[in-house]
């Protein structure tokens, strides 16, 4: 390891695209592809104005060869990760420290799963997440920092960090499975009888007030359908006043047009006759096998546009691709009785207050096992012909 080099970057854009790219291979999530994050720092979305500091952590191999990359930020609320820290938060307080600032691994804004360190496959991936987990440590006791955490983070990547002392607390998100599925009737089959029947009724709905949903994606974008998508989405959050998550700014969403982000965006047009002037609009992302709601938007009260728009559409757009699973963003417990699992997912931590890192680990074992059984109980109670597989693990 003499021959590694350790760098820190206050944005992506000191570290050249196509090393990045090239480091975490084909198979990431959009989210953290490198043109999705500058997207976020050049938009100012992501800034230490907006409590977002990015602080990259990278290993060179011979000052010229990326051999991993961490992204990371310094963060001074807790704002847009939708893993409520809030009892850490109080914890802290009592024992009489300060717990912002905080370091965050995650795609910002974007509560999906799949963080990591990207690691080079030629290099051992215990040494080196074990290496930069040792980096963040003296870091975080250099500056002061209370704690480092790491959110939605892939599976294959967890015990890695584990290994290394990260400690693990699990939360729950909902999730559609194609399983199998290949049309909407596969879809509407899995349901009892009365669900089948309410989201035929639901879906009829939407065609009887004159609304037909379109999905539009890749070169079919326009800079006026994103820029419209903005609108929905900052008026919808407005709708909530200070419960809003507006984190985007619109010039954001102007980029979603630009071919590296355009192959990603799916936005789903709820419109009377022209696609191009939608009544409401939802904007998701997808790869080759999945597919994530983010926002919506509407201008109209239509009785069950929102389900149409957010997850019927989606769901059949999903099935016809040939996609494999819908993450339908956070939050919402109506998302369950239209097809959505609960599903497991697991947040990584380190705590550099004695105290307070063995009263958390302490506590942990017990709420771990209070929300697999939490996601045990919504599972079995959902409207299904027959029981959903088992999602806890």
């Amino acid at each position: 390891m003499a021959s590694l080099s350790a760098r820190w970057h206050r944005s992506i854009s000191e570290i050249p695209e196509e090393r990045w790219d090239d480091l975490v291979g084909d198979q990431v999530s959009p989210f953290y592809r490198w043109r999705w994050l500058l997207a976020l720092e050049r938009s100012g979305s992501v800034s230490p104005d907006q409590g977002w500091q990015p602080l990259h952590l990278s290993l060179w191999r011979d000052d010229n060869d990326l051999v991993a990359v961490a992204p990371l930020y310094l963060k001074g609320h807790s704002y847009g990760e939708f893993v409520f820290d809030q009892s850490f938060a109080r914890l802290a307080g009592d024992l009489g420290l300060r717990y912002y600032p905080k370091l965050i691994g995650m795609s910002p804004v974007s509560p999906v799963q799949g963080y990591r360190f990207h690691l080079a496959a030629s290099e051992d991936a215990q040494e080196l997440t074990t290496l930069m987990l040792g980096l963040i440590d003296d870091f975080a006791a250099r500056h002061g920092i209370l704690s480092c955490n790491f959110l939605y983070v892939d599976p294959a990547w967890q015990p890695l960090a584990q290994s290394a002392g990260c400690a693990g607390w699990l939360n729950q998100q909902s999730q559609w499975s194609a399983d199998g599925q290949q049309t909407f009737s596969d879809y509407l089959a899995g349901f009892n009888a009365n669900q089948r029947r309410n989201i035929k009724r639901e879906r009829k709905a939407v065609r009887n007030a004159g609304v037909t949903v379109t999905p539009i994606t890749g070169d079919a974008l326009s800079p006026a359908l994103v820029s419209r998508m903005h609108d929905f989405y900052e008026q919808h959050c407005a709708r909530w006043g200070a419960w809003g998550s507006k984190y985007l700014d619109s010039s954001f969403f102007d980029q979603l047009c630009e071919p590296s982000l355009a192959q990603h965006v799916v936005l789903f047009s709820a419109h009377r006759g022209d696609v191009d002037l939608p009544v409401a609009m939802s904007l998701c992302v997808r790869d080759a096998q999945h597919l994530w709601g983010r926002y919506w938007g509407s201008d109209e009260e239509i009785d069950c546009l929102h389900f149409e728009v957010c997850y019927y559409a989606p769901i059949e757009w999903a099935l016809q691709q040939g996609l494999v699973s819908f993450d339908p963003g956070a939050g919402g417990s109506h998302k369950l009785r239209r097809g959505f699992s609960a599903m497991a997912r697991t947040s990584l931590h380190r705590w550099y207050d004695p105290q307070m890192d063995a009263l958390i680990r302490s506590w942990l074992p017990r709420a771990n096992a209070l929300m697999r059984e939490e996601i045990e109980a919504i599972n079995a109670d959902l409207p299904f012909r027959a029981q959903p597989p088992d999602l806890v693990s």
